[in-house]
């Protein structure tokens, strides 16, 4: 006989759980005992145990009232503005205690500026006892105390610069000077140097440090064809430990070829960069020189290393420029970049209504000169140079009977008139100025040069790339009133588009010709 029985669940007897309940040693509230640090609850642990302990409430931070930067120890010297992360942190650096805990905020109470002090609010977490955590927030407040910086302090004494870079270049005028200048407010390379000095010849400029020379020369390699010589002066050693003070000086002596230069190679060079006729234009400078022959188009780049092992000087620049005004031209050929090859029959600006002598001349110019046009060449019919290549050149029996008469080199655009202005103007580096007044003639030649800059920069996109030029509001309205009763044109613009909008810089000054940084 079998018996079935049903599976019914049982119903579970709860059984209650009971907490270790203790009382607060301190106030005697009843607390859980298995989480309770050190027998308080959580009202008597925050009252009771301080975890800032240790941590400085008070400090003292110098700064340098003549360059406003803050002592960051050991050594270094930070700018910092007011109330800045900058500031933020070298305040937090500054407190001791600070490692024991970790920061959940920190920020500036405000003070009044005169008041010469700095209060923070800070937060920080720590482990109060054993699985417990505890978060709490303080005041710290900073004394502000003045501190010459050494920089500072050398800049009142006759040791001011520690390294110099002296760039040279031995030309009559001063172009290459202002493009150099134009390119370096365009990169920033200026920003390390405590002087600036224009000397004869070239521009000197001091350096606090050494480093900061030796990456200003680099910048110089890289724009420019130089070469560069060291030298260093002792100033004092300490026989002690056997420290020694030094002056640096850098050499550097650009290649005395500029733009639009014409250049009468050695016959080896010559051969050497491609065979390319000795007689040539230089049209353009840049880590090498480039060169052109105006009557075949051929084109040739000399490098650095090569022209410093034998340099040799330019049959002419452009002082030497002689006034072409073209009767007729024919393109030949069709146009390489932007040249193209033409034949034009021209005849020197001051002989007409004199004479009728004409040139038959080929030009890379043909692109841009038309009939009627005046351009800018140099007389090589019945002219005299005093050049071992050149003279190499006539005893030659390959180029002795393809010597052309004249090389033209640019269009030649009317003069601007000396009230006239641009729309735009240029930057200047903030230079030292000698007590005495230049020369008449020297201030004159200057502005010259400059005038002629300017006019280069309106007449070559290219050279413009590596300019700032900014927009001159005051002077585009006034050409705007004289455009309306004026339609003369006198010369090249540039188009409002390829102009910046001028931002206004703490450091800046402004002149007649440009502005000083």
């Amino acid at each position: 006989m079998s018996m079935e029985i049903d599976a019914v669940p049982l119903p579970m007897r709860s059984i209650p759980h009971t907490t270790a309940t203790i009382l607060c040693y301190n106030c005697g509230a009843p607390i859980d005992g298995t989480l309770a640090a050190g027998a308080l609850c959580s009202d008597c642990l925050k009252l009771t145990v301080d975890i800032t302990n240790g941590i400085d409430r008070e400090g003292i931070l110098h700064m340098c009232r003549d360059c406003d930067r803050w002592h960051s120890p050991p050594t270094q010297w930070v700018v910092a503005l007011l109330e800045s992360r900058e500031l933020l942190a070298l305040c937090l650096r500054k407190m001791r205690g600070l490692s024991k805990t970790r920061i959940i905020d920190a920020a500036f109470i405000w003070t009044e500026p005169h008041s010469r002090r700095i209060k923070l609010k800070v937060t920080v977490q720590a482990e109060a006892m054993q699985g417990t955590i505890l978060q709490q927030t303080f005041e710290v407040e900073f004394a502000q105390h003045y501190k010459q910086c050494p920089d500072c302090q050398k800049s009142y004494t006759h040791n001011t610069w520690r390294a110099v870079v002296q760039v040279r270049q031995k030309v009559p005028h001063k172009r290459t000077f202002l493009y150099l200048e134009q390119f370096m407010l365009k990169q920033g390379a200026h920003k390390d140097c405590i002087n600036i000095k224009e000397v004869q010849n070239g521009i000197d400029f001091y350096f606090a440090q050494r480093n900061h020379a030796e990456k200003f020369v680099d910048f110089l390699h890289s724009v420019a064809p130089i070469r560069t010589k060291k030298s260093q002066e002792l100033i004092s050693v300490d026989i002690h430990t056997s420290t020694k003070s030094y002056k640096f000086s850098f050499a550097c002596e650009i290649v005395p070829i500029c733009k639009d230069d014409l250049v009468a190679l050695p016959s080896k060079i010559a051969k050497a960069i491609g065979n390319i006729p000795p007689l040539v234009l230089c049209h353009r400078v840049g880590t090498a020189v480039n060169f052109l022959d105006p009557n075949t188009m051929h084109t040739a780049d000399l490098s650095t290393p090569i022209y410093w092992r034998a340099p040799f000087a330019p049959l002419a620049n452009v002082k030497d420029l002689v006034e072409f005004v073209v009767m007729d031209i024919e393109p030949i050929a069709a146009p390489q970049g932007r040249f193209t090859h033409a034949e034009a029959t021209i005849v020197r600006a001051s002989d007409l209504g004199v004479n009728d002598t004409t040139y038959l001349v080929r030009t890379h110019l043909g692109s841009i000169l038309h009939p009627g046009d005046s351009a800018m060449g140099y007389l090589l019919s019945g002219t005299q140079y005093n050049n071992d290549n050149f003279d190499a050149i006539l005893d030659s029996k390959t180029y002795a009977g393809s010597m052309p008469d004249v090389i033209l080199v640019k269009k030649h655009y009317a003069s601007r008139k000396k009230n006239k202005t641009r729309n735009w103007k240029l930057r200047r580096l903030a230079k030292e100025e000698n007590d005495m007044k230049p020369r008449k003639q020297d201030a004159e030649r200057e502005e010259y040069d400059y005038e002629q800059f300017l006019q280069d920069l309106e007449a070559d996109p290219e050279l413009r790339q590596a300019t700032n030029l900014y927009k001159n509001a005051e002077e585009a309205a006034k050409m705007k009133e004289a455009m309306e009763t004026d339609d003369e044109d006198e010369g090249m613009e540039i188009p409002m588009e390829q102009l910046i909008d001028e931002m206004e810089e703490m450091g800046m000054v402004d002149d007649d010709e440009g502005e000083e940084v």
